[in-house]
């Protein structure tokens, strides 16, 4: 069961980020017309959320191919930056589409959503760990 919910977290990240990042781009262009928002929510971006939800556990079993993921004998280093990394990119895209206004520069020129991303991608990735990996830490004690 806890696999489960751990691969549907992923699954909505990434269906999040490619949902956010498509429509951050179709609105810096020419096309900005088709993000139109209803109660500040853009139409396109739910259209790509549910076409992402399809296509997430195959983007997430490609990368696991590209990198190797399934020769390498230790593999938690790499699942922790994936998850980390789903983490961070999703709420960078959520932020560039739903709040624009909090990207304005404010430290020395990084804008501030960029470092609590960082630090709130590090803090779920640890709490992620605890909720669906505690029980692999218990058996590697007891060996």
């Amino acid at each position: 069961m806890k696999l489960q919910i751990s691969k549907w977290l992923q699954d909505l990240g990434i269906a999040c980020s490619i949902a956010s990042l498509f429509t951050l781009f179709f609105r810096l262009s020419d096309f900005a017309w088709i993000t139109k928002s209803v109660y500040h929510i853009p139409v396109f971006f739910v259209i790509v959320f549910l076409l992402g939800l399809v296509i997430a556990e195959d983007v997430r079993k490609i990368f696991k191919k590209v990198f190797l993921y399934e020769k390498r004998k230790v593999k938690r280093p790499i699942w922790q930056v994936g998850v980390g990394f789903i983490f961070f990119l999703a709420q960078i895209s959520a932020v560039m589409v739903f709040n624009t206004e909090l990207t304005q520069p404010q430290l020395g020129g990084m804008p501030l959503f960029l470092v609590f991303a960082f630090m709130n991608a590090f803090m779920l990735t640890v709490i992620y760990e605890e909720i669906f990996y505690c029980k692999e830490k218990a058996k590697e004690v007891n060996e």
